[in-house]
This record gives structure tokens, C-alpha cells and sequence, in this order.
């Protein structure tokens, strides 16, 4: 399998650029450039970009402290308005929750009865690749497992997996939107980390460094982007090799992989932004909540913001090659736009890595921090958990 991906994290030994200056005391609370990209996105003054994120920051906090007393939740998310809504089993917690600032309710079913039923779905979509339904996943706000489908593309696993969807009654909605969709590979020769194989010539970007208990570096990225595990260049220059994938081509996949960076080289603990500012620094891989803003560097489409969709999403992925479907689960979506190309692009919220682009619909057009899309990214800290692996961080 050939992918291509964009670039976010540089390879400290080959990349150039200053390094960022060590913070003063009186450094702004979040780096400008991605307060600047955030409020391009959002058509809003910089302060108020400044306010959503602190505003998203401290009903985090509240929640961790809700949790902490004991109240159990059956997930969270943020509103349109920036209020975050927590799932809770009675009253009484929901009244716990409103004296911690929250919102809160009792859903018909909850996240974690709506991910038993996607694992259901998964299962179906194990027999055969359903062609024409674009996408699934847990869709916290709406209280259900929502099923993207492509019109005039429904195939014959299509109409079986949609069978089985149905069959669970108000929990699944069927939303007859979906786009097609692909891996964001392309074919594009000397970019940021490429490799050869028997078909050619691929690039993807250098994505995020980490490391094991014995020290040892590694990067982690989309796994189409590793599939091969081959040698991997930056400006032709060796710098890592990829060792484990879990992306296999025309089979039930995740999009998550490693390689073993050269004891020569590291991975910076800096994510590019494409000439929008300083470099935003990799602080930590805390998970953003769905409804949480983030921005992405892919070396296709640059700097580009939006915010978190869901969590726990499959899709099937069309080759464009014209092998074989595939599909991927485990993934998050997202309002930021990508592009072919983009794959491996760093997804961050404030200074968290949230993960890597994975996908997006085929043919996507963006110009610009503010254009509109979608994408999906293989969350960060699942594949830290995976491969038993520490966030490097600045």
C-alpha cells in the first residue's frame, strides 16, 4: 500500500527554521498563530477566539472535577454556543453537574450504548466493505449512531448494512449526505518524508515523535503512510524506517502506524503553521472533547482550522488506484478541511496533539484558514496506547 501524507512536525535534524524562544513570563496564555487561524475560522476577533478556548478550557477542568467526586457521565460535548453538555443517569447527577457550571442531561441511550451498537455495525462491515455508505459513527449531540450514505452508490453489502442499522430502532439515523470517500494520498515527488515502492514514488509528512520505556524514538502516523513499512527520506536525506502499520489495503483496518526514527535525527516538538505565525508547541495529547476547535498542518493545504465532530467514526475508503475498499474504524471526524496529500497532518487543540489526517471526501476543495470541509484523523492518544509509546513534548 502507497500513500501520500502532509507535513506537520519536521524532522529536528533535517528542517530548518529558528527555534522557538523559551517563553517569558509574560507570554500569551496560547500561541498567536493559532489564535489568529482560530478566529479567521470562526469570523471572530482574535479576544474572542482568546475567550472561546479559555471558556472550553475551564468547563474541561470542571468536568475532571466532576468526575473526580464520584458522579459518573456517559460522555460529553460541546454545544454550538461553547456550552459543554454532559451525559449523566439521574437527576440528582444532572444537578451535580449544573453546580459544576455544565450542562447536563439524561440521554435515550448514551455513549456507551451507542458504541455496543457501532461495534455491531463494525461487525457487519467486517463480512464486506458496504460501498456507498460513506461513514458511521457515534454522534454524541443527537443521541445516536449516524450513518452517512452516499446517494445512487448503494451496493448490495450497502443495503445489508443498512438492514442491520435499522434493526436498532431510534438509536441509528441514516443520512443520505455522504461523500466519497479515500485515503489522502498522492503521488508528489520530493516532499517532506517520501519512500518507493514497486509502484513508485510516494510522499507522506513527518507526523508526531514519541518514545518507549528504553528510549527509543519513534514517529507516529497514519498508517497508509507506513503501510510498506519502508526506509523513509526527508530531503533525501535517510531519517527513519517504518516497522508496524495497521492498515492493510482492502481489509477491516485502523489507520495507525510507527517508524523508528535514526538515533541521528529527531522528530521538533513543534507543529508548523505554514507562515501563520510561530510554531505552536506540543505540550501534551489530552483528548479535546467533540465540539472542541483545532487546527491541522498538512503540507497540501497548510494551516487549517475547525472543530471536532465525533469520536469512534468508521468509514470506507474507495482506492483510487482501483483496488480494493477499505475499512478503517477508530477514527475522529472533523470540520477542518483537507485535502490529497494531507495525510499524516498533525491535528492540535490549544497546545494538545489530538492526531493525524487519515482521510476526506474526494476532490475536497480549500483555500485558506477559514474554508470550510471535512476530514477525518486517527486520534493521537490511541495510537500512544497502542504501541505503549510517550508524547514527546516541547
Amino acid at each position: 500500500m502507497a500513500a501520500t501524507a502532509a507535513g506537520t512536525l519536521l524532522a529536528a535534524a533535517v528542517a530548518t527554521g529558528a527555534a522557538q524562544a523559551a517563553p517569558s513570563p509574560t507570554a500569551p496564555r496560547y500561541q498567536p498563530a493559532m489564535v489568529a487561524a482560530l478566529a479567521r475560522s470562526l469570523g471572530v476577533s482574535e479576544d474572542a477566539a482568546v475567550a472561546r478556548l479559555d471558556q472550553q478550557a475551564a468547563q474541561q477542568s470542571e468536568l475532571a472535577d466532576l468526575s473526580r467526586s464520584g458522579t459518573a457521565t456517559d460522555g460529553a460535548y460541546f454545544t454550538a454556543d461553547g456550552k459543554l453538555t454532559v451525559n449523566v443517569s439521574s437527576a440528582a447527577a444532572a444537578a451535580r453537574a449544573r453546580e459544576h457550571g455544565l450542562a447536563a442531561r439524561v440521554p435515550q441511550h448514551g455513549e456507551r450504548a451507542l458504541d455496543r451498537i457501532k461495534a455491531t455495525l463494525d461487525a457487519q462491515a467486517l463480512r464486506a466493505a458496504p460501498d456507498g455508505v460513506a461513514s458511521w459513527s457515534v454522534d454524541l449531540p443527537s443521541d445516536t449512531v449516524t450513518v452517512h450514505v452516499t446517494p445512487g452508490r448503494t451496493s448490495a453489502a450497502a443495503k445489508s448494512f443498512l438492514k442491520t442499522a435499522a434493526a436498532q430502532g431510534s438509536a441509528v439515523r441514516v443520512v443520505n449526505d455522504g461523500q466519497r470517500l479515500s485515503p489522502q494520498t498522492t503521488v508528489y515527488p520530493g516532499s517532506s518524508m517520501s519512500w518507493t515502492n514497486s509502484q513508485g514514488s510516494w510522499v507522506c509528512s513527518v507526523g508526531y515523535g514519541a518514545h518507549d520505556s528504553s528510549g527509543r524514538q519513534y514517529l507516529v502516523s497514519a498508517g497508509h503512510c507506513v503501510a510498506d513499512l519502508t526506509d523513509l527520506y526527508y530531503n533525501n536525506a535517510h531519517f527513519a524506517k517504518g516497522v508496524h502499520s495497521r492498515y492493510a489495503l482492502g481489509r477491516r483496518s485502523v489507520d495507525m502506524g510507527v517508524a523508528q526514527v535514526d538515533s541521528d535525527d529527531s522528530v521538533a516538538t513543534q507543529v508548523g503553521t505554514w507562515g501563520n505565525g510561530a510554531n505552536i508547541a506540543v505540550k501534551g495529547s489530552k483528548r479535546a472533547p467533540s465540539g472542541s476547535s483545532l487546527c491541522k498542518s498538512g503540507q497540501t493545504t497548510g494551516w487549517t482550522c475547525g472543530a471536532v465532530k465525533s469520536y469512534n467514526v468508521s468509514v470506507t475508503y474507495v482506492d483510487e488506484h482501483g483496488g480494493p475498499d477499505t475499512v478503517v474504524t477508530g477514527l475522529a471526524s472533523s470540520s477542518v478541511c483537507t485535502e490529497g496529500g494531507d495525510s499524516g497532518g498533525a491535528y492540535i487543540s490549544g497546545n494538545q496533539a489530538q492526531g493525524m489526517t487519515s482521510g476526506g471526501p474526494t476532490g475536497q476543495q480549500c483555500s485558506g484558514t477559514n474554508s470550510s470541509g471535512s476530514s477525518y484523523f486517527q486520534p493521537l492518544d490511541d495510537a500512544l496506547s497502542y504501541y505503549g509509546l510517550t508524547l514527546n513534548t516541547n
